[in-house]
């Protein structure tokens, strides 16, 4: 048995065994990811899906998934990879992409606009050892590294990938630690952690997904949106305004039907609160 430190579960695994997000084991007294290059989805997608505003805007990057997650988020849009029980057959029929593959993939694609790597659709951090090796390969070809990424891990799997990674849209789904703990079956105050590491050493842009009745209040996003603005020490010197917020609107989907979808007015009037501590704020899904 072996104890895991990429989150705050601290899933202590017996040999063969598996952790929360289903993909780290115990082997010979040692935690690893058994998805390590095992990719479920690989696309050359605009930056601006990832999404991403103000990182190299107009250019496209090859975006790369495998599966398991370590939180449950009964709205998933990626739940087939991400959470529910379908996501174990991917052990069988993932293909296995080495980190060389994909770095010669990125570049074979630049000859289409690609700019290099995200890491994203389903939580990567959970198998960040590929990511760390992937991106090591990416950069040394000239080219970047993109984290999408729901931020909850520890301050060490952060540093081992912080020289590695360009840009990252971490999703900080609401701003009260009920909401995490309840519903998403997260740790809050890892995700602030994780973010306030995070803007000081690259390009970091945020995701709020407005789910009615959960995170929807004026005052939830005003005091969301003056904690971004005080964040500190911001990569390049900029300021805590600066940092891109994208203001998202949900649809019933997968285990959350039970209401309706955002109201668009809802989000264009909560934009309008977060812009009163933001320069950059951008609707999404309206």
């Amino acid at each position: 048995m072996a104890r895991c430190s990429v989150c705050f579960r601290h899933c202590e695994i017996e040999e063969g065994g598996r952790g929360f997000c289903g993909v780290r084991t115990c082997e010979n007294g040692v935690i690893r990811p058994v998805n390590y290059g095992r990719i479920t989805s690989l696309a050359l997608d605009p930056i601006e899906k990832k999404p991403l505003r103000r990182f190299r805007p107009g250019s496209k990057i090859l975006s790369a998934g495998s599966y398991g997650c370590n939180l449950r988020c009964p709205f998933c849009q990626n739940y087939e990879i991400s959470w529910s029980e379908q996501a174990a057959q991917f052990e069988e029929q993932a293909e296995y992409i080495s980190p060389e593959e994909l770095a010669d993939t990125a570049e074979y694609y630049q000859r289409r606009g690609n700019i290099g790597v995200a890491f994203t659709y389903n939580e990567p951090l959970v198998g960040y050892e590929y990511v760390r090796d992937a991106a090591r390969l990416v950069h040394e070809r000239g080219m970047v590294n993109v984290l999408v990424t729901n931020g909850t891990a520890s301050p060490e799997v952060l540093s081992e990938l912080a020289p590695f990674i360009d840009a990252m849209n971490i999703d900080l789904k609401g701003f009260t630690t009920e909401y995490y703990a309840k519903v998403l079956k997260g740790d809050f105050e890892m995700v602030k952690a994780f973010i306030r590491e995070a803007v000081k050493f690259c390009h970091v842009e945020l995701t709020t997904l407005i789910v009615p009745g959960e995170n929807d209040t004026d005052e939830e996003m005003q005091q969301l949106s003056s904690w971004v603005r005080d964040l500190p020490g911001i990569f390049g010197g900029r300021d805590g305004r600066e940092i891109p917020l994208h203001i998202s609107r949900f649809f019933p989907r997968f285990h959350m039907t039970d209401r309706d979808a955002t109201e668009v007015a809802k989000i264009y009037h909560l934009a309008e609160v977060a812009r009163k501590n933001l320069q950059y704020v951008y609707t999404g899904n309206c």
